[in-house]
């Protein structure tokens, strides 16, 4: 037995201005100098994207001030979506290289959210990452049932399941989040998966074996 799992894995500008009441400062220097501030901003917070996306950065909870705009820009523009593109497109070639076994046991595992469902209208509503992780605000969303789906995974999930994958889901819900996941799921266009995986409450069982 196979099995192939895909994560998918995704600026504050502050400036200095000299009153012209003691000298007049050139336009065109502010200007460059203002250029040159966003110019290493953005080369900052593209490599702190870069290590965050590759899991080379030490434990983080938030984004850097400075790269709250950059953030936006990022997810809310073409880059993110043709970042996701890629990856789909790139799973799917490699998807399509395999060469079944014929037991009818090749798996391939999706994680739900931020690969197959988009958090982010959750993530507008929170700062795009500059506010601390709320589990409890995060639990509200998801009972909310409303993610919707990643347009390139919606497309990979539906070929996987063509070229005749067994799909498991794999999630770091709750169990107790099982039916509004699966509402959601269904609801955004995810069908005919063979497996849905949760977290289970741990402290709960042990009490229940005690």
């Amino acid at each position: 037995m196979r099995i192939y799992l895909i994560f998918l894995v995704v600026v504050s500008l502050f400036t200095s201005a000299f009153s012209d009441s003691i000298l007049e400062y050139p336009s065109e220097i502010e200007s460059r100098h203002k250029k040159a501030a966003e110019e290493d901003v953005n080369l900052h917070c593209t490599t702190w994207r870069f290590a965050a996306e590759m899991n080379n950065l030490a434990p983080w909870k938030t984004i850097p001030v400075e790269c709250a705009d950059y953030v936006k820009d990022y997810v809310m523009g073409k880059g993110y979506l043709t970042d996701l593109e890629r990856v789909s497109e790139e799973a799917l070639i490699f998807a399509r290289s395999i060469e079944f076994s014929g037991d009818g046991k090749d798996i391939w595992i999706f994680d739900i959210d931020e690969t197959l469902l988009s958090n982010l209208p959750y993530y507008i509503d929170h700062g795009f990452g500059l506010e601390l992780f709320d589990h409890s605000e995060f639990d509200k969303w998801v009972e909310r049932g409303v993610a919707p789906a990643i347009a390139p995974s919606l497309k990979l999930y539906q070929r996987v399941l063509d070229l005749g994958y067994k799909v498991f889901l794999l999630t770091g819900r709750k169990e107790s989040h099982r039916l509004v996941t699966v509402e959601n799921l269904i609801n955004a266009g995810f069908q005919n998966w063979d497996k849905l995986i949760l977290r289970y409450n741990y402290k709960q069982m042990q009490l229940l074996r005690l």
